[in-house]
């Protein structure tokens, strides 16, 4: 199978996953440099979660579902609270199993893009797309 931009074009997750990798890689380098100067993982993920909301609302509206309405800006931001609640679940989880919380969150990465690009998709930007 060949990659090309024309794929991307048409499949909203495609294009979902490829800003998704760059927002996560911003949210994770907050999340992680938090961790390291000694704040508690839900604060660190409470405060990663926040900047990376504000960071990925432009570029999924725009890069992912073509829109950029502002006003879909409270629907965005509760699908990232439920995305929040469930992710400091996880994390406390792993945390009683003692696996590292670096790892855990890295882990989280993918089950949290997939869970919130569902959401969005059928939530904040639906529209009668069904690439998924």
């Amino acid at each position: 199978m060949r990659f090309n931009i024309a794929t991307l074009k048409g499949n909203h997750f495609a294009r979902f996953i490829i800003v998704g990798l760059f927002n996560s890689l911003f949210g994770y380098s907050i999340f992680a440099l938090l961790l390291f100067i000694g704040i508690h993982y839900t604060i660190a993920t409470l405060t990663a979660t926040i900047l990376g909301v504000l960071f990925n609302f432009k570029t999924v509206g725009k890069f992912v579902f073509n829109n950029e309405k502002n006003s879909l800006i409270v629907k965005f931001i509760l699908v990232y609270a439920v995305a929040y609640l469930i992710n400091i679940a996880c994390l406390k989880v792993f945390s009683m199993l003692s696996i590292d919380l670096y790892l855990a969150g890295f882990l989280m990465l993918a089950p949290m893009a997939l869970l919130t690009f569902v959401m969005n998709k059928r939530f904040v930007f639906a529209k009668d797309s069904t690439d998924l």
